[in-house]
């Protein structure tokens, strides 16, 4: 590793600070370890490291949560916060690259120092009172010898079973600190301002009961009233000329006309496409009684609406996120199938209606909504990834290929963020006004809660450099406030929203 100094070019957090870790030592408690620590070592050595763990005296007692892990874990198996066996503390080796301190407590060693907190909390589980109190969210900052170098602010999508909610913050902390290594070794650390939220209560036991009862409760109420969908969407289009719902960052305007549906299904995730002078919009079909989506297509009839759409493509497995575009003389589509762990390239056959499996993109990844940009020469994917059980709308992931068909490489500063309001990709890139914008979802209250741009700034093989989100605002003169997704073809603009 290279000489470590923290007054080196007049600030340790400068561009240009480089440094192999190689071998990464992790400190957790002796006592009482949890499952993610575990998970931590295996993701680190799963990109090549060398990881050693060490154990620090001194582990906070924490009763109510371990009883409410335990108590959950009956119905959904243990989490990433529940209680397992000690890592092994292993023999170390003469040299080392980096500490990465879970516990608040561990000495320095004279290495580097990667700490991770909650709004000051040390040891993330401190902290999990912040998700039943207030908003109910958590920002996570990492710290390099005591200096924020990097923020997550990771989805937080259950708010009644606290496992489901302590996967999600674990998962982005590592994903926290898989960013922060990659920008470490790459030269590319910057200094960050420290994430602030409200600090955490003393006590989990009263907002816990609080929120589960609320959550619990209104769950069972809704059930209760007739025609009740667990979720629901709804697809609307529109025919405009001039500036549209990107240009205006608003949704008001001309009114939007809802693609029926007969109560047995909803349609999401709209992708129109012209061809031959006609107008296609290809959707996510999800019928209730199939439990998974399918890509269906319907065409513009003279009267200036849509038909009832039509399935195109269906696999054992969920199907969504059709994103249809025209390459090099064929048609192609690449519909979102995270569960399936591949990321699938089908070409058209016979437009609109046969599909074939081209080429896999991507193997073994759970990658969601893949949003393609062709910059400088070389084509770039956008989408989010799920890592264990963490959020699949949280950790931003890009990568790029010399052609469609690949091989399509990681980018080496991967994830690119953890962020719920900036992360996963909500239709086609935009250009606009000279600059490049991504429309991104933001689930900070709940997903599908609404949608913004994102500029991005800078793009290649050694940086990416992303713009603050431009928030898409509600309008009063629809009938929907929010919006998931959104896309335009010529005069044709078409959105979805929750209802």
């Amino acid at each position: 590793m290279e000489a470590w100094d923290q007054n080196l070019g007049g600030g340790w957090y400068e561009r240009g600070l480089r440094a192999i870790l190689k071998k990464i030592l992790i400190a957790t408690f002796k006592e009482r370890a949890r499952r993610w620590e575990h998970e931590l070592g295996a993701r680190l050595r799963s990109l090549g490291h060398d990881v050693y763990f060490e154990q620090v005296e001194g582990r906070p007692p924490m009763p109510f949560l371990d009883a409410v892990l335990a108590l959950e874990a009956r119905r959904g198996g243990p989490s990433s916060a529940s209680l397992t066996s000690p890592p092994p503390a292993d023999h170390l080796p003469d040299t080392l690259d980096l500490l990465i301190d879970l516990t608040g407590k561990a000495s320095p060693r004279g290495l580097p120092l990667l700490t991770i907190d909650i709004n000051g909390c040390p040891y993330l589980p401190e902290a999990f009172p912040l998700l039943r109190s207030g908003s109910g969210l958590v920002d996570i900052t990492a710290r390099l010898d005591g200096k924020p170098i990097g923020c997550a602010f990771p989805m937080i999508s259950d708010k009644a079973w606290l496992a489901r909610d302590a996967n999600e913050v674990l998962a982005a902390a590592q994903s926290l600190i898989v960013h922060v290594i990659a920008r470490f070794e790459a030269g590319r650390l910057e200094a960050v301002r420290a994430a602030q939220v409200e600090r955490a209560p003393r006590f989990l036991a009263p907002g816990y009961i609080e929120r589960l009862v609320i959550s619990l409760g209104g769950r069972a109420l809704r059930k209760l009233r007739p025609g009740h969908r667990e979720f629901s969407w709804q697809t609307a289009y529109r025919f405009i000329d001039g500036p549209g719902i990107a240009e205006d960052k608003t949704i008001a305007g001309p009114p939007f006309t809802v693609l029926a549906d007969d109560g047995q299904r909803f349609y999401a995730d709209p992708f129109p496409m012209e061809h031959g002078g006609r107008h296609y919009l290809f959707v996510e079909e999800y019928p209730y009684a199939r439990g998974r989506g399918i890509i269906s297509v319907a065409e513009l009839d003279e009267d200036g609406k849509f038909g009832r759409p039509r399935p195109v493509l269906e696999e054992p497995y969920h199907l969504s996120y059709p994103n249809v575009f025209a390459r090099e003389g064929s048609i192609f589509m690449i519909p979102e199938s995270g569960s399936a762990g591949q990321v699938v390239l089908y070409r058209a056959q016979s437009f609109p209606d046969r599909w074939v499996r081209d080429t896999v993109l991507i193997e073994g990844r759970n990658f969601n909504d893949a949003t393609l940009l062709e910059h400088q020469g070389r084509l770039w994917m956008f989408g989010t990834e799920r890592f264990g059980s963490g959020s699949a709308s949280d950790t931003m992931m890009i990568y790029s290929a010399d052609n469609l068909r690949g091989p399509w490489e990681p980018h080496p500063l991967n994830p690119i963020v953890i962020d719920r309001a900036g992360a996963r990709p909500g239709g086609n890139i935009i250009y606009m006004a000279g600059k490049i914008f991504l429309p991104v979802q933001d689930g900070t209250e709940f997903y599908g809660g609404g949608l913004g741009l994102r500029e991005i700034v800078r793009l290649d093989a050694s940086d990416v450099q992303l713009g603050p989100v431009l928030p898409i605002r509600e309008s009063i003169s629809q009938t929907r406030a929010r919006i998931h997704t959104l896309n335009r073809a010529g005069r044709l603009e078409v959105i979805d929203s929750p209802r």
